[in-house]
């Protein structure tokens, strides 16, 4: 490794430090006392003229709920873009419906897709474990959610909430392709 990528190192230590101290609302001295570290430390290490030991990283990393990882990278390595091409998307109901994953990295208990509808056409839900709670925000065109036998319109601009362990179907009862967003909170099992 380079002086440079120690510099660099330094750097991004520094206004990660900075940045989430201060998006906490902390000082200096609070952080020092979270972390269990001298004040002169924290400032030492924001001004980046700091080298932490291996353990007062973990000490501040703990204290800011992160991980020593994402002090030491830079924004800008913590980002990525993916392509469209490489978006996951299904096609249902003989081509009437498409979903869209837009959670490329699997995330446990949570799903979030685009669902697109063609007029007239109808899709079935799955239902989840007990507890987990469904929610649709209507983005586009209008959607008619049945659930347990219980239709429900839903309009440009709302959001339908409802119990994701229950038998559900959604249709697009409009004249224009209907878009919406969908997140699934899947309950643990067990609880």
């Amino acid at each position: 490794m380079s002086y440079s990528d120690f510099d660099t190192l330094s750097k991004n230590l520094a206004d990660r430090i900075q940045d989430l101290r201060q998006r906490r609302s902390l000082t200096q001295a609070d952080l020092a006392r979270l972390a269990s570290v001298p004040r002169s430390t924290i400032a030492n290490l924001e001004s980046g003229t700091g080298n932490p030991s291996l353990i007062n990283l973990a000490k501040i990393s703990s204290a800011l709920n992160t991980s020593i990882e994402m002090l030491l990278t830079s924004p800008k390595a913590l980002t990525r873009l993916i392509p469209a091409d490489l978006i996951k998307s299904i096609s249902r109901s003989q081509g009437e419906v498409t979903i869209v994953k837009l959670l490329p990295d699997p995330i446990p208990g949570m799903e979030i897709d685009k669902i697109e509808i063609n007029p007239g056409a109808r899709m079935r839900g799955v239902p989840h474990a007990p507890g987990t709670k469904e929610y649709l925000h209507c983005i586009q065109g209008e959607f008619c959610i049945n659930v347990a036998g219980v239709e429900t319109k839903v309009f440009k601009g709302d959001v339908f909430v409802f119990p994701g362990e229950i038998h559900h179907s959604y249709e697009n009862s409009g004249k224009t392709r209907a878009i919406g967003l969908s997140v699934v909170a899947i309950s643990p099992i067990g609880l």
